[in-house]
């Protein structure tokens, strides 16, 4: 069976926190065509601020919170608070957007299975 994942490290330096047209800021941790079965990346969602509808095609995504407090919207569920230690399963195609309704930063991981393209995000 041939190997196509090589042993390595990345090193948090080596990226850059970028603002979204969603309304977030994201550094990617992990998106590579050499690992293409998961992407990792740090979300931050400003006080007060809502992200826009999305959806990805054919990826599931899991939102695993780190710090703050928020409110998610996936598919035709209400509404649900979300806080540290919950984990979010959004898969593919369902609608989601998720809120800050604390009084600092919203973090979470957003990680991606198979890893998060571009191609595969589509605004509602």
């Amino acid at each position: 069976m041939k190997r196509t994942e090589q042993p390595r490290v990345l090193h948090a330096a080596d990226t850059a926190e970028f603002f979204t047209d969603e309304q977030c800021h994201i550094t990617e941790w992990s998106n590579s065509e050499a690992d293409p079965a998961l992407s990792i990346a740090r979300a931050r969602v400003e006080v007060g601020v809502t992200t826009r509808w999305h959806r990805l095609l054919g990826i599931t995504e899991r939102y695993c919170i780190l710090e703050g407090q928020g409110e998610v919207e996936i598919g035709d569920l209400p509404a649900e608070p979300v806080q540290p230690g919950d984990v979010v399963i959004i898969p593919p195609g369902c609608r989601q957007r998720i809120r800050n309704t604390g009084r600092h930063d919203l973090v979470f991981l957003a990680i991606c299975a198979p890893r998060f393209r571009s191609d595969a995000y589509q605004a509602l």
